[in-house]
């Protein structure tokens, strides 16, 4: 039975570096190292290996044996998993955070949460990043808890103590229902009209929600925990309700729903938070997202005539 021997660190990158250059020589400047020594290296490596990895006869420049192609893509997994493993250990001595925990109200534009998501990929590529998608109070019971590090709250999170916030954007939330829905048929809707129809409410379980309403009129009510259920259940005529406008916009251009002019219920605005523990600030990757957040939400434009939710 063969046993390879077990090849170095060194050894494995100065075959990626003859791989990548074309040659020995040029493995060694960039490498900075004689071309003697590159050839060492790799000669002992074929030899704790037991196999050939480079043609080298008839020709100048050295090329993959089958067995060298055959294990290019393992030991570049490995090179970078390496390069992965200092980057990680360097941020952690420079105090950056192995992993955040975020919540975000579901009301967050998914295309802003996925704007800042993946420039964080960028900007932060060994932080691992655990995302909790919650509704109303939740996001702060979540950093009050402590199961997460930092939030983007709606406007529950103000005056909570212990609980640090900076304003972070907004969103304005309309009342809709679907095209054929009783309300969706009124060209002008009296006042109290939506109290006689079932109304779609989000809720959560929060301590910070328990026993209140929020926008609520009509003493008929669903009670959904999921902002996806509720879209699903407005479009077929179940019930109207309020939703974000960025959320339903195709609906209205496609009119599988509609915008209700309802004189006593016209919406409001949903005013986010970035929300962090008093007594746990954030570390460098978790301010960089609050900051984000805050920047985005700086050009979140209010339409008219609308009051806070």
């Amino acid at each position: 039975m063969n046993n390879p021997g077990m090849p170095t660190l060194d050894q494995l990158r100065l075959f990626l570096a003859i791989v990548d250059t074309g040659s020995f020589a040029a493995a060694g400047r960039r490498l900075n190292r004689a071309v003697s020594v590159v050839s060492y290296g790799i000669a002992n490596l074929e030899a704790q290996l037991g196999l050939s990895l480079f043609d080298r006869e008839g020709t100048r420049k050295p090329q993959l044996t089958v067995a060298g192609r055959a294990l290019l893509s393992d030991v570049r997994h490995i090179s970078h998993g390496i390069d992965g493993l200092r980057a990680k250990v360097k941020g952690l001595l420079d105090g950056l955070e192995a992993e955040v925990d975020i919540a975000v109200d579901v009301m967050v534009p998914t295309d802003r949460l996925g704007k800042v998501l993946r420039a964080f990929v960028a900007e932060y590529p060994t932080v691992q990043l655990r995302l909790h998608a919650e509704a109303l109070g939740a996001i702060t019971a979540m950093v009050l808890d402590r199961r997460a590090i930092i939030g983007i709250s709606g406007p529950l999170a103000a005056g909570v103590e212990g609980v640090e916030c900076i304003a972070a954007g907004s969103v304005p939330m309309v009342p809709v229902a679907a095209p054929d829905h009783p309300l969706g048929r009124m060209d002008r809707i009296p006042p109290g009209a939506g109290r006689d129809h079932i109304q779609l409410v989000l809720t959560d379980r929060s301590r910070f929600t328990e026993g209140q309403d929020y926008s609520v009129m009509s003493p008929k009510t669903w009670r959904l925990a999921d902002l996806g259920a509720k879209h699903a259940l407005l479009r077929e005529g179940i019930g109207w309700g309020n939703m974000p406008l960025p959320m339903i916009e195709p609906d209205l251009v496609a009119g599988t729903l509609v915008r209700l002019s309802m004189p006593d219920h016209p919406g409001g605005i949903y005013r986010f938070a970035g929300i962090w523990r008093r007594d746990a600030p954030p570390g460098p990757a978790a301010s960089w997202l609050l900051e984000q957040f805050v920047a985005l939400g700086q050009k979140d434009m209010e339409l008219e005539g609308m009051g806070d939710v």
